[in-house]
């Protein structure tokens, strides 16, 4: 996705009217027509001790200078740096960036994903959290960014990344909608979404859903391997990634 517009930013004017006090509703679009609304934004403010279990084990495998793609209302930003880590927050709406900044975050700048540059400066982690490894879209770009990812690190960077395993459903609307991205050459849980939020709606964009199996597969020739995966009591769970070669700490 590119930087939203004002129309456009629909995640955004949710979290930045959560954090003025009002009840808010997230929509969230698919391009068969199916309709859902998200677990909400109140869960973009939890504090680190209300934050599911596998995220807060997870936690513990972030080192050095983070970069927190997808950084929404900034709470992993502010847990981590109370924790002493410097951080850079990125997030393709203005107004979830106008919001970490008010809430306390040191470095927050409006940027999609796909331009993420050398300009940042080196990272020892990268943050991908909420499902974020959705991000990356699809097979191809996913694979794109892994590869530009390697030249904001160093030796020992890791990528702490939550995904969502699509094969855990036995939904028949959620295994149809499966079938036609199949039948369309798309991965089985390569969405097409978009959010909306009062007046505003994105635009449609792809969003990743990937098993265990398909990371290793998209990793294959990146630079990156998985060092460890992070289980939930659900579908979600969370790779810790690490540049090929270094030692596996399990």
């Amino acid at each position: 996705m590119t930087r939203l517009k004002a129309g456009q930013d629909a995640y955004g004017r949710q979290v930045y009217d959560q954090f003025r006090g009002r009840d808010t509703v997230e929509i969230v679009e698919r391009d068969d027509g199916y309709v859902d609304t998200s677990d909400g934004a109140p869960a973009y403010f939890a504090e680190f001790a209300d934050w599911p279990a596998h995220q807060r084990r997870a936690a513990k495998y972030v080192t050095g200078r983070v970069l927190d793609v997808g950084a929404g209302a900034g709470r992993w930003s502010l847990y981590l740096q109370g924790q002493g880590h410097e951080v850079t927050a990125i997030d393709n709406s203005p107004l979830a960036i106008r919001t970490c900044r008010l809430r306390g975050v040191k470095d927050a700048r409006v940027m999609p994903v796909t331009q993420m540059s050398p300009a940042l400066g080196r990272f020892d982690t990268t943050l991908m959290m909420g499902n974020n490894f959705g991000l990356f879209g699809s097979r191809r770009r996913a694979r794109w960014l892994l590869r530009r990812l390697k030249s904001l690190t160093g030796p020992g960077a890791r990528i702490v990344a939550e995904s969502n395993d699509p094969y855990r459903t036995r939904d028949p609307i959620h295994l149809r909608y499966q079938r036609l991205n199949r039948r369309r050459g798309r991965m089985a849980g390569q969405l097409r979404i978009r959010v909306r939020y009062r007046d505003a709606k994105t635009p449609w964009f792809d969003y990743l859903l990937v098993s265990r199996t398909e990371i290793e597969s998209i990793l294959a020739g990146t630079g990156w391997r998985v060092a460890r995966y992070v289980d939930s009591r659900g579908s979600t769970y969370v790779a810790v990634l690490e540049r090929e070669g270094q030692h596996d700490e399990r």
